[in-house]
């Protein structure tokens, strides 16, 4: 039932009244001017400034009311884009700089130069988060994100604390085997894997962890028969300490897993520390500088603790001895893995890795 039906709300009979036709809706003034600032019957905006609508050329008016206008709709986005935020601060130094240019105002080429500003800011900070460098030759790819920099670091820190024998030989076959097992405690091994690692040294190595308990080799496969085993073939070897159902010392997934034991194997595979017939100290080294590198290639992380790598801490992840480091760090400069001005004065290992080395950096 209709309420007008109902007893007692009767409605004298008439024609309907017409309904007025909809307002048109405002046409845009040139260059996309605001709403908001037509009903205030002033011009376009751009960074609280209004844009004059006589401004000559009709070329820089455009381009700051557009960038108005693109400014306003970054604001809107729902995720932050730092690449494309650079660019607006770029646009916006450059049409600052030439309306200062034209206008004779100080204080729009101080906008400039702030804009500038904030576009390199802003450039780094995206740089910085998808591990690139800004300044160089371009671009540099880097193996690990800065998340599984922090995982890499996590694994060294655990072979230093854990290994179960001193030597360097010893440890770095503990790492590279840690890096196979880390998510199952169980990985793969080739002999072309054991020999590129440790040389002639392997066999006895791999049979002193399994002696020690640290590793288990599968029934009736003995170090030897580890080393004749082929791609196709490998030898499965067991690392209790990892296995899922024991308390393990980190935790991550299976693409970080495979990322950072490839990236451990490049840098003890480096072409450059084979042809100097890097031993395993050296490329213990050259491992804990690649993980404890900033994106730039300085060692050390900054800030309180200084510039750097604490010489003792490098020493015991090598299985060296502290005044030992230093004549393992003249090969690494020779290979080109750090850049000359490496020194280890002072108990602290200073330097940066050389330009080749950058996409190995664990971005500190």
């Amino acid at each position: 039932m209709l309420f007008s039906d109902a007893p007692g709300c009767g409605v004298p009979s008439a024609a309907p009244a017409s309904v007025p036709p909809a307002r048109p809706a405002p046409r845009p003034r040139s260059g996309g001017v605001p709403a908001r600032a037509r009903k205030a019957g002033r011009g376009a905006t751009v960074a609280q400034r209004i844009v004059p609508d006589g401004l000559q050329p009709e070329e820089l008016r455009v381009e700051l009311t557009e960038l108005g206008d693109a400014f306003r709709a970054y604001q809107r986005r729902p995720e932050p884009d730092l690449a494309v935020l650079a660019d607006l601060h770029d646009r916006k130094a450059r049409a600052f700089a030439l309306w200062a240019e034209v206008t004779g105002d100080a204080s729009l080429r101080e906008e400039a130069d702030r804009a500038a500003t904030a576009a390199r800011t802003t450039r780094e900070m995206d740089a910085n988060r998808r591990g690139l460098l800004v300044d160089g030759a371009g671009p540099v790819q880097r193996l690990l994100t800065r998340g599984q920099g922090v995982h890499a670091r996590n694994v060294l820190e655990h072979v230093r604390a854990a290994s179960p024998l001193p030597g360097a030989e010893a440890r770095l076959a503990v790492l590279m085997l840690t890096l196979r097992a880390a998510r199952t405690g169980t990985g793969n091994v080739t002999g072309q894997d054991l020999s590129g690692w440790l040389a002639s040294d392997a066999e006895r190595v791999l049979q002193e962890l399994a002696d020690a308990g640290w590793l288990v080799l599968p029934e009736d496969v003995t170090a030897d028969d580890a080393l004749m085993s082929r791609p196709e073939e490998p030898t499965q070897i067991t690392v209790p300490t990892l296995i899922p159902t024991l308390p393990r010392p980190f935790f991550f997934g299976k693409v970080t897993r495979a990322r950072l034991s490839g990236w451990a194997q490049k840098v003890v595979g480096d072409r450059k520390l084979r042809k100097k017939k890097a031993g395993p100290a050296t490329r213990l080294l050259a491992v804990y500088t690649a993980a404890h590198s900033r994106p730039d290639g300085r060692l050390g992380g900054g800030g309180e603790e200084g510039d750097g790598l604490a010489l003792d801490v490098v020493a015991s992840f090598c299985g060296l001895r502290p005044e030992d480091v230093a004549e393992h760090v003249g090969p690494l400069v020779a290979a080109g893995w750090l850049a000359e001005e490496a020194d280890t004065a002072g108990e602290r290992l200073r330097g940066r890795l050389a330009e080749r080395a950058l996409p190995l950096s664990g971005l500190l």
